[in-house]
């Protein structure tokens, strides 16, 4: 069996709805500026997403209610990172088998506390790979459920076919995500690349009004942005873009 199916196989039977492989060279100055070297020398990364449950998203409005809060943290959050972070492991395996070199990138991780992100930008992958667009939300927006989804990465050596090229940006002139953000994070710039993240959202904002949303149900709980885009509310049957990208 050739790798890219193997891979991609092992992925989807552990319950992955989203899969696509990029080619990083074109990010290669944003990922060493990001991670470092030890990071941006991987020429691959694979892409993983989960969908997140629409009957919990859909009752964000109602987040200052501790049940509605508890679920949403536990079943959006928590345990989608550990199923995304436990196929992330697998498929790493699976590679290094094989002989080639591979990096699981945790699906929820935070190493600069000044800049609040990661190592590695996992809508970033996403995007590259074909599977969605940065929205002005800065979240990775699927024509599918739009950014009802959470991911992991695998970065990798391994000599994997790209699935797809970055998808041009589908949001035109909506501005419902930055219209209902609470603290007003987002500034409604679309994504360019090349421009800071700055530019369109201010994390400090948003990582602020989380610690205040925690005094009324001992829960950093938002997801506003997730809960309003017209992507996401607006869906219809899914096809896993597994099975579309084979």
């Amino acid at each position: 069996m050739a790798l890219d199916s193997k891979v991609r196989g092992l992925a989807e039977g552990m319950g992955t709805d989203f899969f696509g492989v990029a080619d990083l060279s074109p990010a290669y100055d944003a990922i060493l500026e990001q991670g470092g070297p030890v990071i941006a020398e991987f020429p691959w990364a694979i892409s993983i997403g989960i969908i997140l449950l629409h009957a919990i998203v859909d009752q964000l409005p109602q987040r200052a209610d501790l049940a509605v809060a508890m679920i949403y943290r536990h079943h959006c959050y928590d345990l989608v990172n550990q199923r995304l972070d436990h196929i992330a492991s697998r498929l790493s395996g699976v590679l290094q088998r094989e002989g080639y070199r591979a990096l699981p990138v945790p699906a929820s991780q935070s190493v600069d506390e000044e800049r609040l992100r990661g190592i590695f930008s996992h809508k970033m992958a996403a995007h590259l790979a074909g599977l969605g667009w940065i929205g002005k939300s800065c979240l990775l927006v699927t024509p599918e459920v739009g950014p009802r989804v959470r991911w992991a990465t695998v970065l990798t050596d391994a000599p994997l076919k790209a699935t797809g090229e970055p998808m041009e940006e589908r949001c035109g002139n909506c501005q419902q995500c930055v219209e209902i953000c609470p603290p007003r994070a987002f500034t409604g710039q679309p994504f360019r690349e090349g421009e800071p993240r700055d530019v369109r959202f201010a994390a400090h904002k948003c990582q602020e009004y989380s610690v205040e949303t925690k005094e009324a149900t001992g829960l950093r709980t938002c997801g506003l942005c997730l809960y309003v885009c017209p992507h996401g509310r607006k869906r219809g049957p899914f096809e896993p873009r597994l099975k579309s990208r084979c």
